[in-house]
């Protein structure tokens, strides 16, 4: 890192922007969506956030992409010789990666430009600053740009703006004065101090690495109280950037008395005005956007990419849109065993392991009910013919575990079974996935593998009878949402039936509820494997599309005391969710357990009206109207689609005949 001495300081204040640049150590390569020195003619968008500089009559430029996250920097009206290049700075611009892309003009030519450099660093957690220099009888550079952080608002605003305000954590207490952290509805933070006396001062840090530094976050709106005042507070900060991908960034009030050199903090925290939201946070905080993935698991990065994209649903936000469309991309291709996943990964997310598999199909078909983008719901038709091929005759039907066919289990059916029914429920016209379905279902059924109690266990024997293994939540769970698919389907009421009998089982089960909270078998001994700690969000999934079908209150009654556990014994003032939801020490804690929590605080929310039963009679309605394919109604405040052409019998048919009809 280059640093300022004195008298470059004392130069920046003579002539503005002027700085000579010392000779740069080489600065480590920056991968966001991107990485450094990617060429400018590829960049989606050009803007200039700050002015341009005119240095000895040449057009010094700063150019910034915010769509690729990058910038570059050009010269022109120059001469030979002239050169150009960026600065960047991780911190308040005191320090410094210098002259990167330096590019000088060649003959014949009158300007340059560098080659595009990262302004954040999401997957390390720093925010950066950037701003062009050039060399042109002299060197200058242009203001730094972004040096305010801006979600909502920029940085600075006045507390008086705030929406709401909460505190997070306990306020400190420093000589009798009291330094307190507010947070907003928002994510805006700002300290105050009361109390005091004239000198006082307050003011905030904020750190994208949940505390662990805080560089260009240190002394954020430092105030002091003034003569005859006994209090004072910071304007506000944000603690999200999206600009910079940067989610889940941290605060926390800081103070020092007037006369002392000590001063005191509260702990750090993030908001936490809506559970869901604060969860969602921190869980794409952990996401690496250099390789789109939450390392380092395969398919549980599929049912973290599934909850955010359940989160979206449920509240309509795009925050995170970005983040499955890229875990998408960067990962459709081939990937080597060791890569990403201990198989290697072949293509289509398809490996050798059937279940992992499954997962991404979910993670897919859930994005395409987001987006409508096709490319999503292709890749899961191709995912669902590749499980169906390790579908045969052995045990009279049902999908092998992995490619080896060692294993029929609980996972790999009710993964198949949700798939080939949602697929039906998506593509107009179809039969073969309904087929499908319905085979996987009566199979399972039939199997033996749910036992006396209605729980599910984890597969069968090779003389095909229940092996009497561990009950997990997550088949329990995906026992459920197969057939509420399925029910999607066929409109089979016995199916509703199952499933309610399978969350019902779960729910008064002493296996898997235990004090009125869900919990995994390896819960109490705090020894589930990194597989296990993401089973219960998946019941938890389940759980709530059943809740959004029946209506039934116990359904949410049982999810918000389980949102409840979570939020109340399981969480700490940076929103980070840990293994047992009951609480407890030791209590394993990662990205995997936030992806779970965050099951459980989705089920509790509300979801889309259930519409009304129809009327008593056939004359109530507006029979014989015909509708085309891709015709969207309204419906008791839902929206469905027309999903093939067809005369009605009863009118308004979306709620009564889900073949006919997709609810968007």
């Amino acid at each position: 890192m280059r640093r300022l001495t004195a008298v470059l300081t004392a130069l920046l204040a003579a002539t503005a922007g002027a700085v000579i640049a010392p000779p740069p150590a080489a600065a480590a390569p920056v991968c966001a969506l991107y990485c450094d020195t990617r060429d400018p003619s590829l960049a989606r968008q050009e803007t200039f956030p700050v002015p341009e500089v005119n240095l000895n009559g040449r057009r010094l430029v700063l150019h910034v992409s915010d769509p690729d996250r990058m910038a570059w920097a050009s010269i022109d009206n120059g001469v030979l010789g002239d050169s150009v290049w960026l600065d960047r700075s991780w911190t308040d611009g005191s320090s410094w990666d210098g002259l990167l892309g330096r590019a000088s003009i060649p003959a014949t030519w009158t300007g340059t430009r560098t080659l595009m450099y990262n302004f954040a660093d999401p997957a390390a957690h720093r925010r950066g600053m950037v701003r062009a220099c050039g060399d042109a009888g002299g060197v200058t550079c242009t203001a730094w740009a972004y040096v305010k952080v801006c979600d909502t608002v920029c940085d600075g605003a006045d507390p008086a703006t705030a929406v709401g305000d909460s505190l997070p954590v306990p306020g400190t207490v420093l000589s009798n004065r009291r330094i307190d952290l507010h947070i907003d509805t928002r994510g805006l933070a700002w300290a105050t101090l009361g109390s005091g006396q004239a000198g006082d001062e307050v003011w905030l840090d904020r750190s994208w690495d949940e505390g662990a530094s805080w560089p260009g976050g240190s002394s954020l709106g430092r105030v002091s109280v003034a003569a005859g005042a006994t209090s004072v507070r910071t304007t506000m900060i944000n603690t999200r950037d999206p600009r910079s991908l940067l989610y889940g960034g941290a605060v926390r009030a800081c103070g020092r008395a007037t006369g002392g050199a000590n001063g005191s903090c509260t702990a750090w925290a993030r908001p936490a005005a809506d559970r869901a939201a604060a969860a969602a946070d921190a869980l794409a905080h952990a996401y690496r956007t250099d390789t789109a993935w939450w390392p380092s698991s395969w398919w549980n990065s599929a049912v973290a990419v599934t909850a955010l994209g359940d989160w979206s649903a449920r509240t309509g936000r795009t925050d995170y849109r970005w983040l499955i469309d890229r875990t998408y991309e960067l990962n459709k291709g081939v990937m080597p065993a060791g890569q990403k996943s201990t198989d290697a990964i072949e293509g289509s997310f398809i490996s050798r392991a059937i279940d992992d598999t499954g997962w991404w199909a979910l993670a897919w078909l859930q994005a395409y009910d987001l987006t409508r983008d096709a490319k999503y719901l292709n890749t899961a038709v191709t995912i669902g013919n590749y499980m169906h091929s390790y579908w045969d005759g052995v045990c009279g039907g049902g999908v092998w575990w992995n490619r080896e066919r060692t294993y029929k289990n609980a996972v790999t059916i009710g993964l198949y079974v949700r798939l080939t029914a949602a697929l039906h429920n998506r593509i107009p016209g179809d039969t073969l996935w309904l087929g499908r379905a319905n085979a996987g279902w009566n199979w399972f059924a039939a199997s033996g593998m749910i036992n006396g109690s209605g729980l599910v266990n984890d597969g069968i024997t090779s003389g095909c009878g229940n092996n009497g293994q561990t009950v997990w939540t997550y088949n329990q769970g995906l026992a459920v949402g197969a057939a509420v698919e399925l029910w999607r389907a066929t409109s089979n009421a016995s199916l509703l039936a199952s499933a309610r009998q399978l969350a019902d089982a779960a729910m008064n089960s002493a296996v898997l509820t235990r004090s009125g909270v869900l919990t995994e078998s390896c819960d109490p001994a705090n020894s589930c494997d990194d597989n296990q700690k993401q089973f219960k969000g998946i019941f938890m999934r389940y759980l709530m599309d059943l809740a959004d079908v029946t209506g039934v209150a116990a359904y949410r009654t049982y999810a918000q005391r389980q949102a409840d556990a979570v939020w109340q014994s399981n969480r700490d003032s940076l929103n980070r969710i840990g293994l047992r939801w009951a609480g407890g020490t030791p209590n394993a804690r990662d990205w995997r357990t936030q992806a779970s929590g965050l099951g459980a605080l989705l089920a509790a929310t509300a979801g889309p009206a259930t519409p009304p039963p129809p009327p008593p009679t056939e004359a109530a309605w507006a029979p014989n109207v015909s509708y085309a394919t891709g015709t969207v109604v309204t419906y008791a405040g839902a929206r469905w689609q027309c999903r093939q052409p067809h005369l009605s019998q009863v009118g308004w048919e979306p709620p009564n005949v889900p073949a006919l009809w997709l609810r968007l």
